[in-house]
């Protein structure tokens, strides 16, 4: 495998995210909308299915573009603009120049991507390492130790949860898993009631028995991946937010008291958290709706802006089905024939020597309009093969050649029709 086909399959995977994560984002909306007034379990699964989605599909992707080697990008390209372009004189349009402008800019879209994610992931391991240190100082409460490990006992939990006292937290904070941690802000052990302060280490303790730091984790990872799509910031938040109703449900279950955890949450309605996004606080999501779940949950109402997903999901699925009705509509019917390109007719491209010494290989797409003589009118790059030489020497040397026009009810017409041309040095 080469450098420019490594890069050229992550850049191609990177951008058709953009329209895959559309989709997904409008799919799981749509379902969270339906599952409004669900338990919160349903809905943390159904977010969690999503973002893990969104991993899922450019990581199939990559694989295959990786497999089918160059000039194979286009294989990942929606339906319908395959669909169009194959069937229409536009394919060179709008849609194609957007794409070769990107197919030859794909080094530099790879680079500023690795950048940033490489910056996101520096934030990761220092927040790790922060996590670390913290979990190895010896500033705890031996009276609070022993308390939490009884509440951990309640909660069915076989390994021992560490309990450190860190100045300049809003509110207690879990972090780890095979050595899990809880650390505590040193001004909540003088400053709010022990029992309130215990059933905020209840939440704390229901997150340990989830193991949600191990989910959390790994969502910090897709967004590092995936940092520049909107949908995933949006669906991490939602998971992050059933989580911490769904850690509130176990952890009023666990001590009871629904209205006690209720209480000690109102106190820290004011706090902020500002422990970074590598643990689970008690803080965390909407402490006023928490609270309200708490004490009186309420049935919620389909608000109309929850409708837009389903209704971008719905108009997508109507587009995609129109356009590639009228592609169908638009291929010749048995009776009828594309333009066929004589391949007698070509001389062989001129290999460009710095292609040549680069090693470069790869596949260009071009379009004709053939006219009704077999000669070509026009001709336009569909897909770039990502070097402009290549791209330039392919178009000169097949716009030369003849072929044999298209037919309609036997008739010869003016049609537009794709060539490929494959460099290789083989």
């Amino acid at each position: 495998m080469n450098a420019p086909h490594l890069i050229a399959s992550i850049g191609w995977t990177l951008l058709n995210f953009v329209w895959q994560g559309v989709l997904i984002g409008c799919a799981t909306a749509s379902m969270l909308a339906l599952l409004r007034n669900a338990r919160p379990e349903q809905r943390y699964a159904i977010a969690c299915a999503g973002l893990l989605a969104c991993l899922a599909w450019p990581a199939c992707d990559l694989v295959q573009l990786l497999q089918a080697g160059p000039g194979s990008a286009d294989a990942l390209l929606p339906r319908w603009t395959q669909a169009r372009g194959a069937a229409s004189g536009d394919a060179g349009g709008v849609l194609g120049g957007v794409l070769g402008w990107l197919a030859r800019h794909l080094a530099w879209i790879v680079g500023a991507w690795a950048a940033c994610a490489a910056l996101l992931g520096l934030r990761i391991a220092c927040g790790l390492a922060w996590v670390g240190r913290i979990g190895r100082a010896q500033a705890t409460d031996a009276a609070w130790q022993t308390r939490l490990s009884r509440l951990g006992q309640r909660f069915g939990l076989v390994r021992h949860v560490r309990l450190r006292v860190v100045d300049g937290l809003a509110s207690p904070v879990t972090a780890g898993w095979w050595r899990p941690v809880v650390l505590v802000p040193s001004s909540l052990l003088t400053g709010m009631a022990p029992d309130l302060l215990e059933a905020l280490l209840a939440h704390e303790l229901a997150h340990v028995a989830r193991h949600d730091y191990l989910v959390n984790l790994a969502q910090n990872v897709i967004e590092t991946l995936l940092f520049y799509h909107p949908a995933v910031w949006w669906i991490s938040h939602r998971i992050r937010a059933e989580r911490e109703l769904v850690a509130d449900g176990l952890a009023a279950r666990r001590l009871g008291e629904p209205r006690r955890l209720a209480r000690a949450l109102s106190q820290l309605e004011q706090l902020q958290f500002g422990a970074g996004g590598l643990a689970q606080a008690a803080a965390g999501g909407d402490l006023a709706a928490r609270i309200r779940r708490l004490v009186r949950p309420e049935t919620q109402a389909l608000h109309w802006k929850a409708a837009l997903p389903v209704l971008a999901l719905a108009v997508a699925c109507f587009a995609n089905a129109h356009i590639a009705d009228g592609a169908a509509a638009a291929r010749p019917s048995a009776h009828d024939q594309r333009a066929l390109v004589d391949v007698r007719s070509c001389a062989k491209p001129h290999y460009p020597a710095a292609d040549i010494a680069a090693s470069h290989e790869c596949a260009v797409d071009i379009v004709f309009l053939v006219a009704q003589d077999g000669s070509v009118r026009q001709s336009r790059i569909h897909q770039s093969s990502g070097y402009a030489g290549l791209d330039e020497a392919a178009l000169t040397a097949l716009s030369r050649c003849r072929f044999q026009p298209a037919l309609r009810d036997g008739r010869a017409v003016a049609d537009w029709t794709p060539v490929r041309y494959v460099w290789t040095l083989r």
